[in-house]
């Protein structure tokens, strides 16, 4: 685990105007940070998130993506004023991935990344790559913040419209940056937007119906009474549905808790369910209610008065826009028409919930690789559309 060590750090881009400096300790993560928030609130549609929370994900103490990383945050200045940054980190869970799966041995990552021009971008990928170089990687993916669970890829598409609970948000300038730097698309993510106050199409009701008439089915809420075990039996599913996917990273059991005591305010378990068959769980999805709302109005803050409007919503997020994050089918059941059965039972039940108690209209699901065929077509099924591209970045080094 590292915290922005200065091994051979601190670079001067031709010309000697733009100076790269890594962030480091405390002041460091709280100036990589604010510079972060001062380049999102140029962006339309951009919506203003908690200052705490961006703080503790660059913490190596705060998120246990460090006890698998190696992590280095730089700022780039020009004149004495900050003018960009980036973070360079090898997630060593990614390099015992087989390669045909999108990471493996030899591949670092950057993210978090920021600038005011292609000059200051250039400056700034540069020394990502010195850095994973200097440290034996020979591919670099990005942009990737900094878990492959938190904020995967660039967005390319869909900057007319604000994001939902934790998802990127970008400038379309910055694709330009990165592949004049000679950086491809490895991967394409795609999120789908949905009406969920219609009924879903004739197709997908007979299908849930006949799965509510098999005895052998059955659907269920989340139980908050047992939050904990809850949690554990998603990871294992998880772990398992996506163990084929490209770029996958399993989860930690650190991270999961981590994770879910985070988000367990925003858990509501009509939202949020587990299918079981023959009393077996064996697929999961959950939904978020789109606290981005709320953000929004509260311009990020919590005080004086934002924490007043955040508990209330907490309790009751009356029309808010909902977001399934993660969904998984055992693997054993993949590519079966059971498989498609309880995701629609399970998008069904969650749909009615939240149109029916918290007066929602419209939801949100993703990230689905473009190539990830069943959930794209169970997306195209429901009637969803794409509404936001993510692009994954790479180059060889």
């Amino acid at each position: 685990m590292t915290d922005a060590t200065t091994d051979g750090l601190g670079a001067s881009a031709p010309g000697g105007d733009i100076v790269i400096e890594p962030a480091t300790g405390k002041r460091g993560r709280e100036a990589f940070v604010d510079l972060g928030r001062r380049f999102a609130a140029q962006v339309p549609h951009a919506v203003p998130q908690l200052r705490s929370e961006q703080l503790e994900l660059v913490h190596p103490e705060k998120n246990p993506f460090f006890g698998h990383a190696d992590v280095q945050l730089f700022i780039a200045h020009r004149a004495g004023r900050p003018v960009g940054r980036i973070s360079a980190h090898i997630d060593r869970l990614a390099l015992e991935v087989p390669a045909e799966q999108g990471m493996g041995p030899g591949t670092g990552m950057f993210g978090y990344f920021d600038a005011e021009d292609q000059a200051v971008a250039d400056a700034l990928l540069r020394q990502a790559e010195d850095w994973l170089r200097a440290k034996g990687m020979t591919r670099v993916l990005g942009p990737i913040s900094m878990s492959i669970w938190e904020e995967p890829g660039l967005l390319v598409r869909g900057q007319d419209h604000a994001p939902m609970i934790m998802m990127g948000h970008h400038p379309a300038q910055y694709a330009d940056f990165i592949t004049a730097h000679g950086y491809r698309p490895a991967k394409r993510l795609h999120t789908y937007d949905l009406d969920i106050s219609q009924e879903f199409p004739p197709l997908v009701r007979r299908i849930v119906r006949s799965g509510e008439r098999n005895p052998r089915i059955r659907v269920r809420e989340v139980d908050l009474q047992n939050y904990h075990s809850e949690i554990e039996i998603i990871l294992e599913i998880l772990n398992d549905a996506w163990s084929g996917n490209w770029g996958f990273v399993p989860l930690t059991e650190a991270e999961v808790a981590h994770t879910g005591k985070k988000l367990k305010p925003l858990v509501h378990p009509e939202l949020n369910r587990i299918a079981e068959l023959d009393g077996e769980p064996v697929a999961f999805m959950l939904t978020l209610p789109d606290i981005n709302d709320l953000l929004a109005r509260t311009k990020g803050k919590l005080f004086p008065f934002g924490w007043i409007s955040t508990l209330g919503w907490l309790r009751k997020p009356r029309g808010a826009g909902m977001r399934v994050p993660l969904m998984g089918v055992r693997s054993r059941l993949h590519n079966s028409q059971l498989a498609g059965q309880l995701a629609f039972m399970m998008i069904d039940e969650i749909r009615r919930s939240a149109s029916d108690l918290f007066d929602s209209k419209r939801g949100e699901i993703g990230w689905i690789l473009e190539d990830n065929q069943g959930m794209v077509a169970i997306a195209d099924t429901i009637d969803s559309r794409i509404n936001r591209e993510y692009i994954i970045y790479e180059k060889h080094l």
